[in-house]
């Protein structure tokens, strides 16, 4: 595969910034730089090679345009995707619809049997990422461990590659962008390992961390991340 360009990001859109022709017939992902959610959308786009047919539109999050809630997207969170006419919300519906409806290599296997368990993985993602967020408030290590061990059951199930359906998938996207935070802030506050005694989730997290569409995507500055889930999560305790 050659070397993908990087490519150049637009500055986000602050509440006094203009706001872009709307169903003009260019596609528009509405995101935020540091968002896991948006991150999902934009690994999709990026490892299809849409970045000529899906335009970033980043957002500043902290002092938002009001257009975007009152004009664009009513639940007024990102990501969301203005394509054909309409504005298509959640990360994970919107992955599942790029990956359906845009050119590119396919990131959903044909095998049914790996279908059957991207459903499962799906079903399981807000469980996980709920198990480790609520772990920040007590005993990390100990809690967050089954979040962390169903993962590493899971990248045993299929034995034709590293990622969770084997071949680098959707499922692989759903998960990243949260193991990627996670890992930062277990390791900064808690002294926590999550790939100690985790040899398949080890090789996975270095696998994915090759591929570029997500290398591209990685803007989370680690420092700025423990502030702001100690913030969010330990000032309560």
């Amino acid at each position: 595969m050659a070397t993908e360009s990087v490519e150049l990001l637009p500055p986000p859109l602050d509440a006094t910034a203009e706001q872009p022709p709307l169903f003009d017939g260019t596609t528009r992902l509405y995101t935020y730089y540091s968002c896991p959610f948006a991150q999902r959308v934009w690994i999709t786009r990026n490892y299809k090679g849409l970045q000529d047919k899906i335009k970033l539109v980043p957002l500043n999050l902290q002092n938002r345009p009001a257009w975007y809630k009152e004009k664009v997207y009513p639940e007024n969170k990102v990501p969301a995707l203005e394509h054909n006419g309409k504005i298509i919300g959640e990360s994970l519906d919107l992955i599942k619809y790029v990956d359906s409806n845009f050119e590119g290599p396919s990131l959903l296997p044909e095998d049914p049997d790996k279908k059957k368990f991207f459903e499962e993985l799906l079903s399981y993602v807000d469980k996980f990422v709920g198990t480790v967020f609520t772990s920040f408030k007590g005993d990390a290590t100990k809690e967050a461990a089954p979040a962390f061990d169903y993962l590493e059951n899971a990248l045993k199930k299929f034995d034709d590659g590293p990622f969770l359906l084997g071949q680098f998938s959707l499922a692989d996207i759903t998960y990243i962008p949260f193991v990627e935070r996670f890992q930062i802030f277990l390791s900064e506050v808690f002294k926590y390992d999550i790939t100690a005694g985790r040899p398949k989730l080890a090789a996975w997290i270095e696998e994915v961390n090759k591929i570029d569409a997500y290398k591209q995507t990685k803007k989370t500055d680690p420092k700025e991340l423990v502030e702001f889930y100690k913030q969010r999560f330990l000032a309560q305790k």
